[in-house]
């Protein structure tokens, strides 16, 4: 009985972790569809947070920022935001783990391409607001081997090979004995 129980905590200590950091990924699940633009601020009444939101109210903004498949991800007072809707507690925590960002007070403002690459586009604690036209800009400016990546394609399930017309059905399988109770 205890090595049963050591054995399953030593397989839920390797196997935990894989499935945790497999679930939750913002980032990850991102890649190769989206350029997320992540914004982490002190507070909701930040002036780059806010001075972004505003600008992407503007049409001609939001267009171009689709035209490049930007996402916008924001923290603020530990509340994550992903195009203005609101993201669990634990996804927010994953994003910032997965950004691993050192502690600092100032704003930071993030690019990942599609391909995973960070590009840090504002860290610091003036407190001044970002143009969207610098976030554009380090866009265009990115790689060409950045911009061919594309999402990759999902594993198709294997089809079913069809049945020959003269073939008789299977007859159903026997139903399996119940197994036996373990010893101690």
């Amino acid at each position: 009985m205890l090595v049963r129980s050591l054995t399953l905590a030593t397989l839920l200590a390797f196997v935990g972790p894989v499935f945790a950091a497999d679930s939750d990924a913002p980032l990850a699940k991102e890649l190769g569809k989206a350029r997320p633009l992540v914004v982490i601020a002190p507070s909701s009444a930040d002036p780059t947070l806010r001075g972004l939101n505003e600008a992407l109210k503007d049409p001609a903004t939001q267009a171009a920022f689709k035209e490049r498949n930007l996402v916008l991800y924001s923290v603020a007072n530990m509340m994550g935001k992903r195009e203005d809707k609101n993201l669990e507690q634990q996804t927010t925590m994953a994003l910032i783990r997965e950004l691993k960002l050192g502690a600092s007070k100032g704003t930071k403002v993030i690019l990942v391409g599609k391909d995973g690459e960070r590009h840090m586009l504002k860290d610091d604690e003036k407190g001044e607001a970002i143009d969207p036209q610098v976030i554009l800009k380090a866009v265009d400016d990115l790689p060409a081997s950045e911009k061919a990546v594309t999402a990759p394609e999902p594993v198709a399930a294997a089809a079913p090979e069809p049945k020959a017309k003269d073939s008789k059905p299977a007859k159903p399988a026997k139903p399996a004995a119940p197994p036996k109770p373990l010893e101690d």
